[in-house]
């Protein structure tokens, strides 16, 4: 870290990865604004034990994001990092996906990136430094069976890096995205035991990653020493799925 205290937005950012990603970011000095979207009770508990103020609203709503993201800099200051990691999943084999499930992935997963990142872009390029780091998953790179909107949807929050980290990259800001395998939290525990155990048999390590590693990942990508490092996709599934 900079002398300059940093200043980052992590949604999704109270439970799971969201949350690992938060109290590290928080232990090697950042102040941290950590978003969610309806768990009122999680959110305020996350708060009181980390010391780490929360921000309800939908990273869905172009205009949430706005307002969420002024009121985040209004208490704490201008940011120049943003954590891309809310999403959720509305699984279904495609012949049984309704358009409602599939409308509601595509707003939450890759709409969300524009909506989070289009209203600080210019701000971080006339700062000469920014930081944006998009969690993705495995199954953007791979696809899954059961998840064409949501595999759909991290695929195109790879695509989004991509091409945003070319516009940035000579304003001293970088955009990497992490595609995590399968990690230890609450959505993975509720697939049921013996799919699980499927799912571990075919990760090579033999084991689920944890949220600490994910935000570890974070941690790497967002520090000052890593602006060469830019439109880079960071795998990390234990080699379930290696990507070439």
């Amino acid at each position: 870290m900079s002398e300059k205290q940093r200043i980052a937005i992590v949604t999704g950012g109270t439970r799971g990865i969201g949350a690992a990603i938060s109290v590290a970011l928080k232990r090697v000095g950042y102040k941290v604004a950590a978003n969610y979207a309806g768990n009122d009770e999680a959110a305020n508990a996350f708060s009181k034990k980390h010391d780490i103020p929360v921000f309800k609203w939908d990273v869905g709503d172009y205009d949430a994001c706005v307002q969420g993201i002024a009121a985040v800099q209004q208490q704490l200051g201008p940011v120049d990092t943003i954590v891309n990691n809310a999403g959720i999943t509305r699984d279904a084999m495609l012949h049984k996906l309704t358009p409602q499930a599939w409308r509601d992935v595509i707003r939450v997963d890759p709409e969300s990136m524009f909506n989070m990142c289009q209203p600080l872009i210019l701000q971080m390029r006339e700062a000469g430094f920014g930081r944006i780091i998009n969690i993705s998953s495995i199954n953007g790179q791979k696809g899954q069976m059961g998840q064409t909107n949501y595999s759909a949807a991290k695929a195109g929050v790879i695509g989004f890096t991509k091409a945003l980290a070319q516009e940035v990259a000579k304003k001293g800001v970088t955009v990497n995205v992490i595609c995590p395998g399968y990690i230890d939290t609450d959505m993975v525990a509720a697939v049921p035991e013996k799919v699980l155990e499927g799912i571990i048999a075919g990760i090579p390590v033999g084991r689920l990653g944890s949220a600490g590693e994910m935000a570890h990942a974070v941690l790497f990508l967002a520090d000052e020493n890593a602006g060469f490092i830019t439109g880079s996709t960071l795998t990390a599934n234990g080699a379930q799925f290696i990507a070439g």
